[in-house]
């Protein structure tokens, strides 16, 4: 049963990126090291040992990816389609632009904005394979302009996943290959005879895919390493507990590990919902994953006002945040630290993970206090650039040469009075 305590009972602390457990480390380390020396055949042992399967070829042609259309059948296509127009309405709006501005003394600044070339998302396929994570993640690289797109999923021995092939197709993916785990993203990070080094790697994954990208961070770009989906709801006593105990448990099916957090300045309404989760989760297929996360990471806090509830909210920074109260608007400002909110009574944490449009690679654990949703912006670089004329070096010369000067480069310096120099001969 999930745990009721006081505001002034519950410290508000911030969850750490921990380091991956040293034998999660050490495994993976040896996978990564393994791709790297023996590509292609190290892929196909891990493959056959991890996936209890050995696909012909990693990489699927593009007809698989056409037949999956016809496999999941027009109604799922078209719900696909629609999510798929609702993330790209939202995320056009990211698109951003270079500037340039010039100045009358001889001086042009700039910035160039141009998309990564090859990314690689990863996406799940285990327990529960996530479609919506295909088109989360490749939409923003397509209207980022990124040239190649590489999915690794991992196979089966039914193959792969016919919902993330569909929404591959849909989304405009370039390629995919059969590949899951640690192999995947070391693959990803080096390339093989057969998988080709990519630039950045985005998509989330269990505890070794969040190792490897860690590990690889560095040689290629990642978005962020991912931890347990969570989920944190305000709400008063007007509140319905049917549906903020629905609203728990739709991340606590996530994993075992996934926090459910509700915050409410009403005891009634804490023991309602309470009980709400204990008979919702008796009649869930997951229930078993969603028992456990309520009973040890899920809590219901009691505030004495919604203030203090908004306080402990921005500690915890979560990646979920439903303001399940009237006016919700209202409340928007008082959120500082969140990954993506939901306002109101009619926008349930399930929209944005398929449908609305706004991204549901969101940051975990805590880490909303200094990073975002997974946009655009990931799958760009900007490029600043810098002209003078010899007049405009020479009205910026003394104090670029005193600044270097004041900290002991004098290389840096001499570049300038050299030029300053010359050109007075």
């Amino acid at each position: 049963m999930i745990k009721i305590v006081k505001s002034g009972e519950f410290i508000a602390r911030r969850a750490n990126q921990n380091p991956a457990p040293t034998a999660v480390s050490a495994a993976v380390s040896k996978i990564i090291a393994d791709v790297i020396v023996r590509g292609d055949d190290a892929l196909r042992e891990y493959t056959e040992k991890f996936d209890c399967c050995s696909p012909d070829d990693f990489e699927l042609p593009s007809a698989a990816l056409d037949a999956a259309i016809d496999d999941v059948g027009n109604e799922f296509v078209g719900i696909m389609q629609r999510a798929a127009a609702n993330i790209e309405e939202f995320h056009r709006q990211q698109i951003r632009e270079g500037f340039e501005i010039t100045r009358g003394n001889g001086i042009v600044l700039g910035q160039r904005i141009t998309p990564i070339e090859r990314v690689g998302l990863y996406i799940p396929g285990g327990t529960a394979p996530y479609p919506s994570t295909v088109l989360m993640n490749c939409i923003p690289a397509k209207l980022a302009g990124v040239g190649e797109i590489v999915i690794a999923t991992p196979p089966s021995k039914n193959g792969v996943n016919p919902g993330i092939l569909a929404a591959a197709k849909i989304a405009g993916a370039s390629r995919v290959f059969t590949l899951g785990g640690a192999q995947a993203i070391a693959a990803l990070a080096y390339g093989t005879e057969t998988v080709p080094r990519v630039d950045k790697i985005t998509g989330p994954g269990n505890a070794y895919v969040a190792e490897a990208k860690r590990q690889v961070f560095g040689i290629v770009g990642i978005d962020m390493i991912a931890g347990p989906s969570d989920i944190l709801i305000i709400a008063d006593g007007a509140a319905n507990p049917i549906l903020v105990a629905a609203d728990m448990l739709s991340q606590s099916e996530h994993g075992t590990d996934s926090p459910a957090i509700l915050i409410t300045d009403s005891a009634k309404l804490a023991d309602k919902v309470s009980a709400e989760l204990e008979s919702q989760i008796a009649a869930l297929p997951r229930g078993k994953i969603a028992r456990e996360s309520i009973d040890v990471y899920g809590r219901i806090i009691i505030t004495e006002t919604l203030d203090e509830a908004f306080r402990i909210s921005n500690e915890l920074a979560p990646e979920h945040l439903e303001i399940f109260l009237d006016e919700p608007f209202k409340y928007l400002g008082k959120v500082i630290n969140a990954g993506s909110v939901f306002l109101g009574k009619n926008a349930p944490e399930a929209l944005g993970d398929y449908y609305a449009g706004p991204n549901h690679t969101l940051p975990t654990f805590g880490t909303a206090r200094f990073s975002s949703p997974l946009s655009v912006d990931d799958f760009i670089k900007k490029t600043s650039y810098t002209y003078y004329t010899e007049k405009a070096l020479f009205g910026a010369s003394d104090d670029v040469v005193r600044f270097a000067a004041r900290e002991g480069l004098d290389a840096h310096a001499l570049s300038v009075s050299r030029r300053i120099s010359s050109a007075q001969r």
